[in-house]
């Protein structure tokens, strides 16, 4: 399964974090469903890593709630509660507009260059595009903006809640109506942040992720 490498223009990943991000790819896809249980040797075998750097993943992973750790009985993927969609969209109504506002503020030149590359993968995208493709590209714009934020602990704290509600997606993806339409309202978001448009670009990110619950709702 192709993984999100957020960091692939920064710069070399740490064994540790490619395993982190291998697995997050897999556990928010429900490439791992809830309940799978995770054991190292498997996972060394499937990811070609090593013992520490899964470990460190793992214990990252469980921090972010995506895994459970039960002493002698081992190590879960989590479950998938639906009555926290309402919580999760509650924090990420109000910080998601915040990080948009502050990186139309922060962008730097490449920053806004990363950014039109984004918008031209979107335009790529045809009527009909795959859903699971739709959502990977859903997932890498939300992070671009909350890197741009230049603020570490909203980027941590959204990255977080953007992978409790990627599960949730996930799992109504063929039953969620506009999705298409949904992602390719950040071409709009993207060009706010090139042209500094902060409240503009507040206004897009708080109105994308009603949109998104409201619609998710639908099917639940």
């Amino acid at each position: 399964m192709q993984t999100d490498i957020s960091v692939s223009a920064r710069g070399e990943q740490t064994l540790s974090e490619q395993a982190y991000v291998a697995l997050r790819d897999r556990i928010v896809r429900l490439g791992l469903p809830p309940g799978a249980a995770l054991t190292e040797e498997t996972l060394m075998r499937e990811l070609g890593l090593g013992r520490t750097p899964i470990r460190e993943a793992v214990k990252r992973l469980a921090l972010e709630d995506l895994v459970v750790i039960y002493p002698r009985r081992g190590t879960f993927v989590s479950e998938i509660n639906i009555t926290d969609l309402a919580q999760i969209s509650d924090v990420r109504l109000r910080l998601e507009g915040h990080a948009a506002y502050r990186a139309a503020e922060h962008a730097t030149a490449d920053d806004r260059a990363e950014g039109k590359m984004l918008v031209d993968e979107l335009e790529q995208l045809h009527d009909g595009a795959d859903g699971d493709a739709l959502m990977r590209l859903d997932a890498r714009i939300h992070r671009h903006v909350y890197r741009c934020s230049r603020n570490p602990y909203l980027e941590s704290t959204l990255d977080r809640y953007l992978n409790l509600s990627l599960r949730i997606w996930y799992l109504v993806i063929d039953r969620l109506p506009h999705l298409e339409q949904s992602v390719f309202e950040h071409r709009d978001l993207l060009g706010a942040i090139d042209q500094g448009d902060a409240t503009g670009a507040r206004e897009l990110a708080e109105s994308h992720v009603a949109t998104f619950e409201r619609e998710i709702r639908t099917v639940l």
